[in-house]
């Protein structure tokens, strides 16, 4: 099983628009927007291949993910299976110790806990180009040409990580997909461009998309 778990982040529905393109190639998949009851529906731990987080905690006037579904998250990353963190999705879990450690770049946001100050998102058109690194999934990722739409910046190295695409804008260049390893050997890959639908639906981010998926599962296969 796949579960993927996502908020409508302000009506514009990133995850809901990401799923509807990819859902035909991945019938075990299981997408649900502004619902966390899945985290503890599913025994997560022994039934979930792949966790794919599109989601804030705390925004969009949802509530936080309660302690049963922060246990559930953090009993199945202590088996070393992988995550997939799309845009904000390196705060789903923002305000459990654990899970800000564990995301390899975290989105921080401006009531963060541990004194951080708050990532911040430009808004221009803008490419992503693949890395310099000889790292394998790299050679298999696609640059994209992206229409303006918030672009993630200024986050928060929590764990040593790859960048394995990146994006130059007016401000500086700054990482927009990395791997990194949770301190149980889980892999995290961030994946952080997609806001708006043109970029949610634009054919190259969802091959990408696709790709980081067929990778991931690739491990647990």
């Amino acid at each position: 099983m796949i579960l993927f778990v996502a908020d409508d982040h302000y009506k514009t529905s990133p995850g809901k628009n990401t799923c509807e393109e990819i859902a035909g190639d991945y019938p075990r998949m299981k997408f649900l927007e502004n619902d966390w009851s899945g985290f503890t529906a599913f025994d997560l731990a022994k039934d979930c291949e792949l966790l794919i987080l599109n989601m804030i905690a705390d925004t969009c006037g949802l509530p936080i993910p309660d302690e049963q579904a922060a246990a559930a998250v953090k009993r199945y990353c202590e088996t070393g299976k992988p995550l997939l963190l799309l845009h904000g999705g390196s705060s789903a879990f923002w305000p459990y110790d654990w899970f800000r450690e564990s995301s390899g770049l975290r989105w921080v946001r401006g009531n963060d806990p541990d004194g951080f100050e708050a990532s911040f998102h430009p808004h221009e058109p803008y490419r992503v180009v693949v890395a310099k690194t000889r790292h394998p999934l790299a050679k298999k990722l696609v640059p994209m040409e992206l229409p303006q739409d918030e672009i993630y910046t200024g986050l928060e190295q929590t764990r040593p990580f790859t960048i394995l695409m990146q994006t130059t804008i007016s401000t500086g260049t700054f990482p927009q997909c990395t791997e990194s390893f949770t301190r149980w050997g889980g892999r995290v890959v961030n994946f952080l461009p997609g806001h708006l639908p043109a970029v949610t639906r634009h054919p190259d981010f969802i091959k990408n998309v696709k790709t980081l998926i067929e990778d991931l599962l690739g491990d647990e296969r």
